[in-house]
């Protein structure tokens, strides 16, 4: 086992942990959050989601974001599509990557969008056939990868079988969630190993949610294995509104102090990055999850 010598993160603050986040915030505060996050060095920066105002209003506004955000050479800005309706509201605003969605989980897949895994991959078809006739690129996301709130655990096996699917639809990176945030290091191995047993690990990415306090854990346990792309999110925003108590993603900042400490170069400044942190935590009110962010203002939770 060997940690790689570069990790990319990607940070999904801005998109999947602001989508849970009770209080809806202004456009402008948004793209100044992206702007901070970009010019902490992030290089790839979820920037929001085309779905239904009905059921996530925080993103609404996703095409006024776009259209507001002063965009930084060399940074990546994808946003997460559901359907082809989305898919043209992206085009239209210019978007050159998107991400799709699967889950692990039959009972998890019919309560979030309500139809089973086989029934969201034929959705996503014709979304990939045209973004990648588009020149996007395409991200897949894995959610309920180590337990779903409904089932319980997640046999690897099918973890494998929805990660194949996505490959096959054109996805160029797999993002792997344990979106409740009930895995410990030894089963993240064992899911991990499964599926790069199927799939390259450079093609792969974890992301995880830090319900039981095992995020760092996982994401070092992962390191070992080889991968090479994390997701987080800055101050631990976010959670799951279809898992009860699921605590927001592992925070960035804390993933960049582990990373700096383990000597793997992720080119992020951490100062810069907490102060985005502490940016948007002020706009919402709220405390930052980042234990790091906390340390560095000299203050505790």
């Amino acid at each position: 086992m060997a940690f790689p010598e570069r990790v990319e993160l990607v940070e999904v603050g801005p998109r999947d942990g602001l989508q849970n986040e009770a209080l809806t915030l202004p456009a402008a505060v948004k793209v100044a959050l992206i702007e901070r996050l970009a010019e902490a060095g992030c290089p790839v920066v979820e920037t929001g989601a085309f779905v239904s105002p009905k059921w996530v209003p925080q993103m609404a506004d996703t095409a006024e974001v776009l259209a507001g955000l002063k965009r930084k050479a060399g940074v990546r800005y994808p946003v997460l599509v559901p359907n082809e309706k989305g898919l043209e509201r992206a085009l239209a605003a210019g978007v050159e990557e998107i991400a799709v969605f699967a889950a692990a989980s039959e009972s998890f897949s019919q309560r979030n969008i309500n139809c089973s895994i086989a029934e969201s991959l034929e959705r996503f078809a014709p979304v990939a056939e045209r973004a990648k006739a588009a020149g996007m690129r395409l991200r897949g996301y894995v959610s309920c990868v180590l337990g779903c709130p409904y089932e319980g655990a997640v046999p690897p096996a099918k973890v494998v079988e929805v990660s194949l699917a996505l490959e096959r639809l054109g996805c160029e990176e797999i993002s792997l969630g344990d979106t409740i945030g009930v895995g410990t290091p030894q089963k993240a191995q064992d899911m991990l190993t499964a599926v790069a047993g199927e799939l390259p690990m450079a093609r792969l990415a974890v992301h995880f949610h830090d319900t039981y306090g095992q995020a760092l854990a996982n994401i070092l346990a992962c390191l070992e294995l080889g991968v090479g792309t994390v997701d987080a999110a800055v101050a631990g925003l976010g959670g799951c509104p279809y898992a009860r108590g699921a605590s927001g993603n592992v925070a960035s900042e804390d993933v960049v102090y582990m990373l700096d400490g383990l000597g793997i170069d992720c080119g992020i400044d951490l100062a810069k990055l907490a102060e985005a942190g502490r940016f948007i935590c002020e706009a919402l009110g709220r405390p930052s999850a980042s234990k790091v962010a906390l340390a560095l203002a000299g203050r505790t939770p």
